[in-house]
């Protein structure tokens, strides 16, 4: 019975994520941290896959994340010319912390301010932190909620094989 109940729920899960996957990114328009207006349907990275990693700047397992990242970043880069977008889901009254936080780290990452968390919402996330890879036409060909040490390296083995394919 155990078994069951656990291979129904592992199913529910499969099918609550499939939708996100092969999707491509809703049309929402945020602001950067320099008050310029993005079309989120419009992230692009000449051809290159891209990846949207969703934070709050309260959220500890979300700083972790994008710290790790950031030590592998420029490495990532040169080998895939992958680039990195950050959403920050801060509410309007906290998102004067974004930008600070963002120059204090040392960050090399695009950052854009969702205070409504439409574009999260429009994605049917629940929880941050949430990465998401998209290929080189702004395809989501990956999804992932939580962060636990070590986890960033699905991110760099996705885009890795979205190299190959393209070849």
């Amino acid at each position: 019975m155990r078994k069951l109940i656990f291979t129904l729920f592992i199913a529910l899960l499969g099918i609550a994520a499939a939708p996100l996957a092969s999707a491509q990114l809703p049309s929402v328009n945020l602001k950067d941290t320099k008050g310029r207006t993005i079309n989120t349907a419009k992230l692009y990275n000449g051809g290159n896959p891209f990846v949207i990693s969703f934070f709050a700047t309260w959220c500890k397992p979300c700083m972790r994340e994008l710290r790790a990242i950031a030590e592998v970043y420029p490495d990532w880069q040169d080998e895939t010319g992958m680039k990195m977008y950050i959403v920050s889901i801060d509410d309007a009254q906290n998102t004067n912390k974004v930008k600070p936080l963002v120059d204090g780290e040392g960050w090399e990452y695009e950052v854009l301010l969702d205070a409504n968390s439409d574009f999260y919402r429009a994605l049917g996330l629940q929880s941050v932190p949430h990465v998401i890879v998209c290929d080189g036409n702004g395809k989501i060909v990956y999804s992932h909620s939580g962060y636990t040490d070590g986890s960033e390296t699905q991110i760099i083995k996705t885009i890795r094989d979205l190299k190959k394919k393209k070849k």
